[in-house]
């Protein structure tokens, strides 16, 4: 079992030696150092090289600069601490090799062997391991075989240390019934909210030191938003299209041009699972007609994924005769009869039958003249921003624009409430962007519009946020008032009948309209009801009532059952054996982890700075 678990945790560090290589090789040299500097530290007698610390740095900056959607430059990468990152985990590697080192632990060329050998882009067709894949793939990548062998080698003496040291450790299975437990335990209970028609009478008339006190108290909720007001000329392609004529001639031919969009012959979704023999496929086909295994199960038990087999979308043209021959007489899903290609024999699946489609001029026509009006309409704006660049430069108006050129004049007061579906300027990101930043100091300027308009605008005033006077607002106080008297009465009155309610009184008698809830979990949604109403509800004891409120709703609940979860059933058996699962590699990843902390600090770090600078000055 040791030997297993071994074998599944260096097959990790495999994985994580691969993505740093495929990923953080990207042509990186270490020109440039005259060969004097070779390590940028070590721990106890094992080094950290120069090429270890560039790939692993150029690795980090790929990764970072994926996740933000732009390239992250190196002085970028400095301020955000991604070096000391990447310096952090090579230490940690380094002290492990070091302790490995000291304890005399390694692996033999067997077990190299056998780790090379699950790396599905070393295989052949036939997924057995291939040699020249494999040294292609390393002389791809500026490797040399006895170089990565060698980091093999010490990722799996690292995944013997891993197991030494967390192979024993085990979440209490106290914890996951726990989780389960509670996640899982279910309670029906009867709601119902109060309505304001059971006030026996309205809300009494607000008095004048009322509606000031409230005034007073709740002003802030009555505080208007600032408002920009804004003078502007904008000019869109819209504005343009009626002006614009388009010759049917050029019509056709972008259409023509573009004749694979609109005619597209049948195609099929296809997968295709190679095999070195025509009798291993043959065996293969019979097994997945009598139900034996799968397709899936064929490709997973090459170590293979789905992608890996994947042919995307095809035509009849886009396969050999045989090939197509064979795919396109499947008029439905399904696995074809083993075929022979240009690569060996081979078994297809049909995921999804693509009918032929065929979109006329005529149809496709309105289509074509929107883009091609548009377009043009784009392109005659672009044409006159230098124009009306120079036009404010020498002093006209935005008010003149909307005369002088053919951009429309206009006004806005903006503000943050100010709908983005509005059809003015202010539907636009750009423009909203533009008024937010602009001072009234500013002069108008050209910008240009995501649809490939234009626009330029000025603020003319900014009014600040303020609460307006009791007098100017007094029909919302009023309403505001009454809204929140409304909820103080009907909380009293919900005092009164959970009293009732405790003491035996039904809801029904009370003149409340209950809705019944069953089996109801913690994180279920209770419609029309307060978001708190779970919450409160699994706080209650057996046969309990709680008053909810929400600032809107007074709802009284009333505990019918509780259900205990059932933590003999199969779902919670496999909840509880991924929970602990998850929990105990929780563990093993804290004990590690102190582990390389208490290693480093015994076999002392030593980093070279001259040699980091050295390097970072490559990146800049």
């Amino acid at each position: 079992m040791a030997s297993s678990n071994k074998s599944k945790s260096s097959k990790i560090f495999v994985w994580i030696i691969l993505l740093l290589l495929m990923v953080g090789l990207a042509g990186f040299g270490i020109g440039g150092f005259g060969g004097t500097i070779r390590t940028i530290g070590s721990v106890g007698k094992t080094d950290i090289t120069v090429v270890e610390y560039q790939r692993a740095l150029q690795q980090e900056l790929t990764r970072a600069s994926q996740a933000r959607g732009a390239q992250i430059s190196f002085p970028e990468a400095l301020q955000i601490g991604l070096d000391q990152r990447v310096r952090s985990r090579l230490v940690a590697l380094a002290a492990l090799d070091e302790e490995a080192r000291l304890m005399g632990l390694s692996v033999g060329d067997d077990e190299v062997a056998r780790e090379l050998q699950q790396v599905p882009q070393f295989r052949g067709i036939d997924g057995s391991f291939d040699r020249e894949a494999y040294e292609f793939t390393l002389s791809q990548n500026g490797l040399r075989t006895d170089e990565f062998e060698e980091s093999l080698r010490e990722g799996a003496a690292r995944a013997i240390l891993q197991q030494a040291v967390t192979g024993g450790l085990t979440a209490n299975p106290g914890y996951g019934r726990a989780v389960y437990g509670f996640l899982e335990e279910k309670r029906s209970f009867r709601w119902a909210p109060l309505d304001p028609a059971l006030l026996v009478t309205g809300n009494a008339t607000p008095t004048e030191a009322q509606l000031q006190a409230y005034y007073d108290e709740n002003g802030d909720d009555f505080l208007t938003p600032e408002i920009r007001k804004i003078s502007y000329a904008w000019l869109s392609p819209d504005m343009l299209l009626d002006t614009i004529d388009v010759d049917e001639d050029e019509l056709r031919r972008l259409y023509d041009g573009r004749i694979a969009e609109f005619i597209q012959p049948e195609r099929r979704l296809v997968e295709r699972l190679g095999f070195e023999t025509m009798e291993a496929a043959l065996a293969a086909k019979a097994q997945i007609e009598a139900g034996e295994t799968s397709f899936d199960d064929l490709v997973t038990g090459r170590g293979l994924t789905l992608d890996d087999v994947d042919l995307g979308e095809v035509a009849a043209a886009d396969l050999d005769t045989a090939v197509a021959e064979v795919v396109f007489a499947l008029g439905e899903p399904g696995v074809s009869a083993p075929v022979e290609t240009s690569i060996g024999p081979a078994l297809f699946r049909i995921n999804a039958v693509l009918e032929a489609n065929e979109i006329t001029f005529e149809q496709a026509r309105p289509e074509l003249l929107t883009e091609t009006t548009t377009d043009r309409a784009r392109r005659v704006i672009l044409d006159q921003i230098e124009g009306i660049d120079d036009l404010l430069a020498g002093g006209a108006t935005l008010e003149e624009l909307g005369t002088e050129t053919e951009m429309q004049f206009g006004t806005l007061d903006y503000s943050a409430e100010l709908a983005e579906g509005d059809e003015s300027l202010a539907a636009y990101d750009e423009a909203r962007a533009e008024i937010l930043q602009a001072t009234v100091e500013d002069f108008p300027e050209v910008r240009e519009l995501s649809d490939g308009g234009i626009f330029a605008l000025r603020l003319d005033e900014v009014i600040d946020p303020a609460v307006p006077s009791l007098d100017e607002i007094r029909d919302e106080v009023t309403a505001a008032w009454d809204a929140t008297e409304t909820q103080r009465r009907l909380s009293e009155l919900g005092d009164s009948l959970q009293t009732q309610m405790k003491d035996g009184t039904a809801m029904e008698a009370l003149g409340l309209t209950a809705q019944a809830e069953i089996d109801r979990t913690r994180n279920d949604f209770v419609e029309g009801a307060p978001v708190s109403l779970l919450e409160q509800v699994f706080r209650l004891d057996a046969s309990g009532t709680a008053l909810v409120e929400d600032g809107t709703t007074v709802v009284l609940v009333e505990l019918t059952n509780i259900s205990p979860a059932n933590l003999d059933s199969e779902e919670a058996q496999t909840f509880l054996a991924a929970l602990d699962d998850q929990a105990s590699q929780g563990m093993a990843v804290d004990v590690f982890e102190l582990f390389g902390q208490a290693l480093q600090q015994r076999h002392g770090i030593t980093l070279d700075q001259t040699a980091i600078n050295a390097i970072h000055q490559q990146f800049q």
